[in-house]
């Protein structure tokens, strides 16, 4: 235990005091949060410049009533709710202009003669605001919904917006909004995040014991220390530096989505809720448990950290698999596509966490999910375990797939 912590501790030392490592697990999380507030900041300034010139419009106006001129003789009912004053009529427009050059109203409307036709309003205002300049008052719109609807102020409250609202969803399957196309990216990201932070630590144990099998750096290590202790402590370590790293990535990420939505312009129901953090955990520490033992194997059979690439290609083939098809597990969450790979233990780390981002995933898939994981990371370990040791480890033999799968069905003599 003692040799095994010895590995586990200079392993977690070495790793942070990478600069490489701080940059990826800090720095880019940093980075982007900071664009993000820093762009927070410049729209809430934005806002109070709209908003102090609005003001000051609005000051340099001491009228506050509007006026009408109806040619179409529509309006015949001024309901309850309009403040006396607010809303004056008027004969003609030269009576209304007169009324506004004098300040009596800040502005008029001149409603056609064919207005149930053409629906043609005219809007005079004194002086050109060019943010208010497209806006219409919405006591017009108002009073001109009553009237046509005979003066039923009950009936005008009923049109728009419906008062009571229930949404029953047939098919609750996917959060995705078609039309923005945000609601794909942020599934995406959080793929892309997991895939990143099981892969990069995973990645590290086999670069670990690549280079000290090159350096002869392990043939010191198994003087006093065995195979299975330098496994245990380096698998325990680089974990440990890929959980700090993925939940500064996650945390970043869930902070970001849930307090700059509506800087992102986010919808309501893609707000990824608190228990995605809770899952995400689980299937980190399984999925990195998989991926590091198989990364463990390669280190223990290529003879150099060069030799490694086409190993380290078909170690990872699963994990990109979601990658490739993550347009149609975002499409389609609960399809039949989507689930296979989210219960399929070499990629279903990453696919269940596409699918948790993406929509609601029933709990029993997750759990048989987790349960096929955990079986799949103890088999592979205790393969593994049985490949690391000293005569293949110090072997210098080239890495052959054969040989690799061989030893994962425990075939290898």
């Amino acid at each position: 235990m003692k040799k095994t912590w010895q590995v586990l501790v200079h392993e977690l030392v070495s790793t942070f005091t990478r600069p490489s490592f701080l940059l990826v697990a800090i720095g880019i999380p940093l980075v982007s949060m900071a664009i993000l507030l820093l762009l927070s900041a410049n729209r809430a300034r934005s806002t109070q410049v709209i908003d102090a010139v609005l003001s000051a419009s609005n000051a340099t106006s001491q009228a506050t009533a509007e006026g009408y001129v109806d040619l179409s003789g529509l309006i015949k009912t001024i309901p309850d709710s309009v403040p006396a004053g607010a809303f004056q009529a008027f004969p003609d427009e030269a009576a209304a202009k007169a009324a506004l050059a004098s300040g009596s109203i800040r502005d008029y409307y001149i409603i056609s003669a064919d207005y149930l036709s053409s629906g043609r309003i005219i809007f005079v205002k004194q002086d050109f605001n060019p943010i208010q300049a497209l806006e219409l008052s919405g006591l017009i719109q108002w009073i001109l919904k009553v009237n046509l609807l005979g003066g039923n102020v009950q009936l005008a409250n009923q049109i728009d917006p419906p008062q009571k609202l229930q949404t029953t969803l047939l098919a609750p399957d996917s959060q995705r909004d078609q039309n923005n196309p945000l609601t794909f990216f942020v599934p995406y990201a959080i793929t892309l995040i997991f895939y990143l932070v099981i892969l990069m630590p995973a990645s590290l144990l086999l670069s670990s014991i690549s280079k000290e099998k090159e350096n002869r750096m392990l043939e010191v290590l198994m003087v006093s220390t065995s195979p299975h202790q330098i496994l245990t402590g380096k698998t325990i370590g680089l974990g440990i530096a890929g959980l700090f790293q993925a939940t500064v990535w996650v945390s970043t990420a869930f902070v970001a989505l849930r307090n700059g939505s509506g800087l992102l312009r986010i919808p309501a129901g893609l707000e990824l809720p608190v228990s995605i953090l809770a899952w995400g955990l689980v299937y980190f520490l399984l999925g990195y448990a998989v991926y590091a033992s198989l990364m463990a194997a390669v280190g223990a059979l290529v003879p150099n950290l060069r030799e490694s690439t086409q190993a380290t290609f078909v170690i990872i083939l699963p994990m990109m698999i979601p990658l490739m098809m993550i347009s149609v597990i975002i499409d389609n969450p609960n399809g039949a596509l989507a689930v296979f790979f989210s219960l399929f233990p070499l990629t279903s780390p990453i696919t269940m966490m596409t699918r948790l981002a993406a929509t609601n995933v029933p709990l029993w898939q997750l759990l048989l999910s987790i349960v096929l994981l955990a079986l799949t990371a103890i088999y592979i370990n205790r393969l593994v375990g049985r490949l690391f040791r000293a005569q293949v480890l110090l072997s210098g033999q080239p890495f052959q797939i054969r040989r690799f799968l061989a030893t994962l069905t425990g075939k290898l003599s």
